[in-house]
């Protein structure tokens, strides 16, 4: 079984407004995640939430995702991943992986998170993860033996470090899309133009 934890903590500080709450298509940027995650094959799904949580989790309608808050979201995502993997053993002990998203990478899909999925049964491979302008990165999925070592990620460290520190261990799928993800203002006029797709 795959958990699916979608990080979503940050304060948005380059876009100056909460990127979980911008619209595009007519959701939020966080109701994409998670709407991908839930329409899956993973399961449980979870939110991790951090700064802005509560004017966010007004527009969480999902009854289905597990929503958690990270008091300590200002020391950056791996504090995020710590809070998401420890949950993930809480409720669903049995977990055999985990896929963590972004919240602002608005082309991942369900057939996408699928197909991690199965690449990872198909390669036994610990790692599967996501590649597009010549790196790797989210979304990206573990198998449990690196549980231990996420849950010792420090400070700005994301899971991207293990990806260099465990190279043999990853599969890469390609995913061209998962180098739009919104950052700016300009990144969004961008989307919301249509000039990223």
């Amino acid at each position: 079984m795959t958990g699916i934890i979608v990080l979503a903590a940050g304060s948005s500080s380059r876009l100056g407004q909460p990127k979980q709450q911008l619209l595009y298509k007519g959701q939020t940027l966080l109701q994409h995640s998670l709407q991908a995650a839930l329409a899956s094959g993973g399961s449980p799904v979870m939110v991790v939430l951090g700064a802005n949580a509560e004017a966010i989790l007004s527009k969480i309608e999902e009854t289905e995702t597990i929503v958690l808050h990270n008091p300590h979201w200002e020391e950056g995502m791996a504090s995020s991943i710590r809070v998401g993997i420890s949950k993930l053993l809480e409720v669903a002990p049995e977990s055999t992986s985990a896929l963590f998203l972004l919240c602002d990478q608005p082309f991942v899909s369900a057939d996408l998170l699928n197909q991690m999925i199965q690449q990872k049964e198909e390669t036994q491979k610990g790692i599967v993860a996501c590649a597009y302008q010549n790196t790797l990165g989210a979304p990206v999925l573990f198998d449990q033996h690196f549980f231990p070592r996420l849950q010792q990620l420090k400070g700005q460290e994301g899971a991207k470090k293990l990806l260099g520190q465990f190279p043999a261990e990853v599969s890469p799928v390609p995913f061209p899309a998962g180098a739009v993800d919104i950052d700016t203002l300009a990144d969004y006029a961008s989307l919301k133009a249509g000039e990223v797709q």
